[in-house]
């Protein structure tokens, strides 16, 4: 599989996570932090960083040992419960749990109970709250992993990262990511002479594409919308710099008709976790957002990225960037610019023109419908017992049903769309293992 040693676990995680080769990146931070007590890992993102971590972190457990062994601080919630399904997916004798702000902190600690992790994941806040009331033993915490350092700075979470830090008196292995390179590293975090790895450089840059799109007026949402018809359905973020204009792009677009979803921070969690899973899934081939979807979230093969506004900087550019041409693909940058504006001095990239026709046609509509039910977790419902569900009862086949959701109360389903009438029709009626449940298109 690759040339460095692996031992079992990882072996078998990587086999799980159908990883049949690591990136030169992965390879030179899994030797690096087998050799090196503080390793700082700098590369864009979407290449990878989660996994540079999780290899040399298993090296480290210790089966059958009590308590938390590992702790890793990350800035956003989205970013917690994609590490922790990562971890999951692993099937590693150890247990993960991720802890966050926005729900009950009792639930989670009745939850940590049952669980008994050995793997901590979560926001500073939420970390600080487990750890002062004596939920969390640091005692036993020997690796501190701070994933995406830069933006837990810029969020300004630096007085509870400390704070977290401080009560870690057993560390003696500290990982730090960070999408952007930084001068110097806060002495809180006792990170005091690194050995760095420095992927900043790498190629991501020459296969993202750049072009200029010209509107003629300071209103650019006709702009927008004849760009989103030429890219004719292929994924798109539309980044706005703030949540008023995410509601007022988005908006624009449902009195055109085109089918998009939006998600920004003023929105309620449950909203946002929809709208990413639909475009996930491929219901909505465009996300409106604030720069909240420039990091932190699993969101593959994203084509497209378009900066209806500016970025406010150089770091919000390459994150928002990021998204797309991620791993080996390519991806696009597009600049909608009006006549008072100017490509920003920091892109050195080759940029060009892309004129956009005077009439355009409507772009394709996206391959998947999501549908709800309701059911889920808690009515002992699973993605098995939903496939079986929808290949016998809604005479479905595998091609026809795409990514499976399962909540505690309820699931999402991507469905083929020329198949969500038919399906809707045949299960009318129909229960899933005897329970009466409602089905519908998601919202």
């Amino acid at each position: 599989m690759n040339h460095l040693q692996l031992n079992e676990y990882q072996q078998g995680a990587l086999t799980r996570l159908s990883i049949e080769t690591l990136t030169p990146m992965q390879e030179e931070a899994l030797m690096a932090c087998r050799k090196y007590n503080d390793v700082v890992l700098l590369s864009p993102t979407g290449t990878g960083k989660t996994l540079a971590y999780l290899l040399p972190m298993i090296e480290g457990l210790q089966v059958g040992k009590e308590g938390v062994q590992a702790m890793v601080i990350v800035p956003s919630r989205e970013l917690a419960l994609q590490i922790d399904s990562v971890i999951k997916a692993m099937a590693l004798p150890w247990k993960a749990m991720s802890v966050y702000g926005g729900r009950a902190a009792m639930d989670e600690h009745r939850t940590m109970k049952g669980v008994n992790p050995s793997i901590i994941i979560g926001t500073p806040g939420r970390l600080n709250d487990h750890l002062s009331k004596g939920n969390i033993d640091a005692k036993n915490i020997q690796l501190l992993v701070v994933d995406e350092f830069d933006k837990c700075l810029e969020l300004g979470f630096q007085g509870e990262m400390q704070q977290v830090i401080e009560q870690l008196l057993g560390v003696r292995r500290r990982y730090l990511t960070s999408a952007t390179d930084m001068d110097e590293i806060p002495q809180f975090t006792g990170v005091r002479t690194p050995f760095k790895i420095n992927y900043l450089e790498a190629d991501g840059e020459s296969r993202v594409h750049t072009y200029i799109v010209h509107s003629e007026s300071k209103d650019k949402l006709q702009t927008l919308y004849k760009l989103l018809c030429t890219l004719n359905g292929g994924q798109s973020i539309v980044f706005c710099n703030h949540r008023e204009s995410v509601e007022r792009v988005g908006g624009y677009l449902r009195e055109q008709k085109l089918a998009h979803e939006a998600y920004h921070g003023g929105m309620e969690q449950e909203i946002r976790e929809r709208a990413l899973y639909k475009f996930r899934n491929g219901s909505s081939n465009v996300l409106i957002s604030t720069d909240l979807a420039a990091r932190g979230l699993d969101i593959p093969e994203v084509q497209h990225i378009i900066h209806y506004h500016l970025p406010g900087s150089e770091d919000a550019y390459i994150h928002r960037t990021g998204r797309t041409a991620r791993w080996t693909a390519e991806g696009s940058s597009y600049l909608i610019l009006h006549s008072e504006e100017h490509a920003p001095e920091y892109l050195t990239t080759t940029i060009e023109d892309y004129p956009l026709p005077e009439r355009v046609g409507r772009p394709e509509q996206p391959a998947w419908t999501t549908v709800y039910i309701g059911r889920g977790k808690k009515d002992k419902i699973n993605k098995v017992d939903i496939a079986g569900f929808l290949y016998k009862k809604g005479q479905l086949t595998r091609e026809d049903v795409g990514n499976i959701d399962v909540h505690d109360y309820y699931a999402y389903v991507a469905v083929r769309r020329t198949k969500v009438k038919q399906l809707l029709s045949m299960v009318a009626n129909e229960k899933i293992k005897g329970l009466k449940t409602k089905m519908e298109i998601a919202k």
